[in-house]
């Protein structure tokens, strides 16, 4: 018999593949449980709602963003070297959530409705100020947005690729987009 983590984890790896192919509205509970040859009332025995198993895909990357922001907010570098290896880093973690990030881009909705937008914003800014320093002008406030933004999308775009081929090329491009590494 399947333990229950496990079929957690088999409806969540079908409804993150339907969410991202059809869009989380467009996607029926009745659709995964089908899928999964379950009972929809087996599939809220394990998610109470679509909001919930919606979250439970999500929650990962969201975490991962956070303990990523926080932690190089500890040590911060502005040089060259520095600016690349975050950037390095920041392409790697985009790319294991490629999957969460199409779903979520196929339906914008999502964000609201799990209350990311402003999440989403302040890693953003605060990514920038990791790039730039402290006193950030509007320049390289659009700089940053070109760069780490740019990279988010080469993880979707280019997902088909290897891991190696689109990060040196998207992180080389985002690099030149920052433009010269400036101590503060």
């Amino acid at each position: 018999m399947a333990r229950q983590s496990d079929t957690r984890a088999r409806i969540q790896a079908v409804a993150r593949e339907l969410f991202a192919a059809q869009g989380v509205r467009e996607t029926s509970l009745r659709q995964i449980s089908d899928r999964l040859g379950l009972t929809k009332p087996a599939l809220y025995y394990h998610f109470a709602s679509r909001e919930d198993l919606v979250r439970s895909i999500v929650q990962p990357m969201v975490d991962d963003l956070e303990r990523f922001v926080a932690a190089r907010e500890k040590t911060p570098a502005h040089d060259a070297a520095g600016r690349r290896l975050l950037l390095e880093d920041y392409f790697e973690l985009m790319w294991r959530h490629r999957e969460v990030t199409v779903m979520v881009v196929r339906d914008l909705s999502t964000l609201a409705d799990l209350d990311l937008t402003e999440r989403m914003f302040d890693w953003r800014r605060r990514l920038t100020a990791l790039l730039f320093g402290p006193e950030i002008s509007a320049a390289q406030q659009i700089r940053a947005t070109v760069a780490l933004g740019g990279m988010s999308d080469c993880t979707v775009e280019y997902a088909h690729l290897p891991l190696e081929q689109v990060k040196d090329t998207a992180v080389e491009a985002a690099a030149a987009a920052l433009g010269p590494a400036t101590t503060p």
